[in-house]
């Protein structure tokens, strides 16, 4: 299963005002009081993210439910925030568990020459893999009878692991991606045509409600609850929502996107309430 929300999103399950973890020594203060989009948010969301559906699969029993953060670190928060609440019980670890590894000394990288982003990054797990001397444990595999692995913001380094797995696992356990955003991946993120299959035709995007593509289909949202249509919908300044397109199954394209945009009717009783809109904010300049 896929599922994508707005990024950023706040949740409203955290206490911002929580002091962070002592095991990091790195600078991210909690900037509630900030404006704009941070790491810190972008990483509270997603683990806020994680936590709700972690709490969903709780009658399954916690060592059935794994949450896979990117990095030890991104994992540590989630550790520290979790703990001791019976609510979330369940395997917290990390795809990435000692960060970048350095090469044995003096050997020589190998070329890499017409390959894509992906197949770098496929060759270079390969390389981790195969030098016990600095891998923790082998590559990265899920703990012993987990029935649902939860991966949370996965990028496309994350995604050679997550194909592994998946190949591992079969359909014995329930693989879920919480904004790994696949629609905006190219081609060349994959790193096999098999991998590209898995990613954009077998996982199912179950609940999506992002923004759509900016350039072609501005001010404009996207959403789609599984099993129904995909839905198009245009956010003027007053008001809810407005659906001007919808797609049974498959996700719209780019030229479809541009093409719904193009055909918006705006009524004349909206163009003047957003005018007032846009006065009304100007007063708060």
């Amino acid at each position: 299963m896929e599922i994508e929300m707005p990024v950023g999103a706040n949740f409203g399950i955290e206490d911002g005002k929580q002091s962070k973890s002592k095991r990091s020594n790195d600078k991210r203060d909690y900037d509630e009081d900030e404006t704009g989009l941070t790491m810190t948010k972008l990483d509270k969301s997603n683990r806020e993210l994680a936590r709700l559906f972690v709490e969903m699969f709780q009658p399954l029993g916690g060592r059935h439910i794994c949450a896979i953060f990117n990095t030890e670190d991104l994992a540590d928060e989630a550790r520290l925030r979790w703990s001791n609440n019976l609510a979330v019980e369940c395997n917290i670890v990390a795809i990435d568990r000692k960060g970048r590894r350095s090469r044995k000394g003096g050997s020589k990288p190998k070329k890499k020459v017409n390959k894509g982003f992906a197949a770098i990054l496929a060759e270079e797990l390969d390389d981790d893999d195969d030098d016990s001397s600095t891998s923790a444990s082998g590559p990265f595999t899920l703990p012993k009878d987990t029935e649902v692995a939860i991966f949370i913001s996965p990028g496309p380094r994350e995604l050679i692991a997550i194909e592994r797995i998946c190949n591992d696992v079969g359909m014995g356990t329930c693989v879920i991606l919480l904004n790994a955003r696949l629609s905006s991946l190219i081609g060349d993120n994959y790193s096999t045509d098999a991998a590209r299959t898995l990613f954009t035709q077998e996982f199912e995007p179950v609940w999506t409600l992002t923004c759509a593509p900016q350039d072609v289909a501005p001010g404009c949202l996207l959403h789609r609850a599984y099993p129904g249509t995909w839905i198009l919908a245009r956010k003027p300044k007053v008001g809810p929502p407005k659906t001007i397109a919808t797609k049974t199954e498959e996700r719209l394209t780019m030229e479809e996107f541009a093409n719904a945009y193009s055909t918006i009717e705006v009524s004349e009783l909206e163009k003047t309430s957003e005018k007032f809109a846009e006065n009304v904010m100007g007063w708060f300049k």
